[in-house]
């Protein structure tokens, strides 16, 4: 097999870690195929799970319709934390003392775990343990950091301290919590190991295979696009958005996109770590060792719900966290890097791990990074590896994706009302009144009669129009100019520029129209 560089199979930016040669991997998927496992989802999810059932000595094959790691694994700034982005004294409301302890042994593990398939598969990835701190924007509540200590000590992280200030001598951060232990790596490369070791136990990997449909029993069976089946004792769906939940998960879940800009340092003027402020959306900053003589500072932030912002430009938010980042740090050269992600946020704070609701007890799901998708992606694999193999695991009733989350009933309320609202937009007029309006390398919803069409020009200047009707729960779909894809502001959705979806929970492509038919 050929390397490549990694495909941009998620959108039009380009992140710092896209660099990285993955094998390809794409083969044809045989007319009949059986195996333990079938793992839907070639992301650090998926491949984290094939590769610790193929440690087991399972058949195991992994299926995506994109690239290896094409889909938010590439977009990650790889914050490896036991620190919880949505922090504990938020999750204590939610889960009790001893759910916010199985969050950070969970978490920790998860870091735990990198580190020991590291040593194991000899992947070099610049895996480094370090030190997070969490410190408050100006004007920042002085009584959060302390309530935050407590509840972190209370969740088992008994090293946790408040310090005088973080140590980044450009600026003051003020009191901050330093979180030890925590870790950073090139996400790319390590999935790179992780592809690797699965062809070497023998495992399956192939690529640009879709799956339609899941049918569960006893053997279950995933169809792809094509109409082959595989045929696996147990499916794992490990897709970022979950393809096979039509409503249960989506609504408990929001879709988010972040941005991250990166700015060339001179080495050594920054102390690796990982960095935290407590705005809303917060900032999070970390460092890459890119040379000898320079690294590279990550900045992230300004985050939105997919798809509901795009009339504000994209650039603006890089803006904003270019002039955040050299505020604070005026040793920040050029700007190199520019790119977004996507993260799913559950409503309780925690994801949903596990045997997936509605189907029969052999279907698992990993989904609901909440912004932490490396450490989530691989206790995810260690707690469904677990499910498989029949042994107990004290995570299982924390992650399950069919609990109660009404306990976060306020916060589900507001998201559900949120997406409500989006379906308003079939009233309106559209972007454009005409397709004479959208430039070259652009998109537009155009209104025609009763229907709205999502109408991009490509870069030659014809037009090419899908409806705007999202095919999983019939949202209408905005244009991101930034990675030139359409996303739907309800569940989260992405398609690109000419229909593909990319992104679930939708399955299925948007549905091509004529505009000569339209009247």
């Amino acid at each position: 097999m050929a390397n490549k560089s990694i495909a941009n199979d998620s959108g039009a930016s380009f992140s710092l870690w896209m660099h990285t040669r993955v094998p390809g991997y794409r083969q044809e998927l045989p007319d009949s195929c059986e195996a333990d496992v079938c793992v839907i989802g070639a992301g650090i999810a998926g491949l984290t799970t094939a590769y610790l059932l193929g440690l087991e000595g399972r058949r195991v094959v992994v299926i995506d319709d994109g690239p290896i790691a094409g889909g938010e694994t590439s977009r990650t700034t790889a914050h490896l934390a036991s620190a919880q982005d949505d922090r504990f004294t938020f999750l204590l409301r939610y889960h009790g003392a001893a759910g916010i302890k199985l969050i950070a042994e969970s978490h920790a593990a998860a870091i735990d775990r990198i580190e020991a398939i590291c040593s194991r598969e000899s992947i070099d990835c610049d895996f480094r343990r370090v030190d997070g701190y969490l410190f408050n924007p100006p004007g920042g509540s002085s009584k959060f950091l302390e309530e935050e200590r407590k509840a972190a000590q209370r969740a088992g992280l008994a090293d946790v301290e408040l310090v005088a200030r973080a140590p980044l001598p450009s600026f003051d951060t003020g009191p901050a919590l330093r979180f030890p232990n925590q870790g950073q790596f090139d996400p790319l490369r390590y999935v790179r190991g992780l592809a690797a070791a699965i062809d070497k136990q023998g495992g399956h990997l192939y690529t640009g295979v879709r799956a339609d449909k899941i049918e569960a029993g006893s053997p279950a069976r995933v169809v792809t696009a094509s109409g082959r089946r595989i045929t696996a004792k147990a499916v794992v769906v490990a897709t970022n958005a979950p393809i096979n939940s039509l409503v249960s998960l989506p609504l408990k879940q929001a879709a988010y996109r972040s941005y991250v800009v990166g700015f060339a340092v001179p080495k050594g003027a920054i102390q690796l770590g990982l960095y935290w402020d407590t705005e809303d959306p917060y900032h999070y900053v970390r460092l890459v060792e890119e040379s000898a003589a320079s690294d590279v500072l990550i900045v992230g932030g300004e985050d939105h719900k997919t798809g509901q912002d795009e009339q504000t430009d994209p650039q603006l938010r890089f803006e904003r966290l270019e002039k955040w980042t050299r505020e604070r740090f005026p040793m920040a050269g050029e700007l190199t890097q520019k790119w977004s992600g996507q993260v799913m946020e559950p409503v309780d704070g925690v994801g949903f791990i596990g045997r997936s609701p509605g189907h029969d007890a052999n279907v698992y799901l990993i989904t609901g990074d909440s912004g932490q998708g490396m450490t989530h992606a691989t206790l995810g694999a260690v707690l469904v590896t677990d499910l498989i193999g029949g042994r107990p695991n004290p995570w299982e009733t924390l992650y399950d994706p069919s609990r109660n989350v009404m306990r976060a009933a306020g916060e589900f309320l507001r998201e559900n009302a949120n997406v409500a609202a989006q379906y308003l937009d079939w009233l309106g007029k559209g972007d454009v009144a005409s397709v004479d309006e959208i430039k070259p390398g652009t998109g537009a919803i155009l209104r025609k009669g009763a229907r709205l069409l999502a109408v991009y020009r490509d870069e030659v200047g014809v037009c090419h129009a899908r409806s705007a009707a999202c095919t999983h729960l019939g949202g209408v779909v905005s244009w991101n100019g930034l990675e030139k894809t359409w996303d739907c502001p309800c569940h989260g959705t992405r398609f690109s520029a000419l229909g593909r979806v990319l992104n679930g929970p939708a399955k299925h492509d948007l549905v091509v129209a004529d505009l000569k038919d339209e009247a």
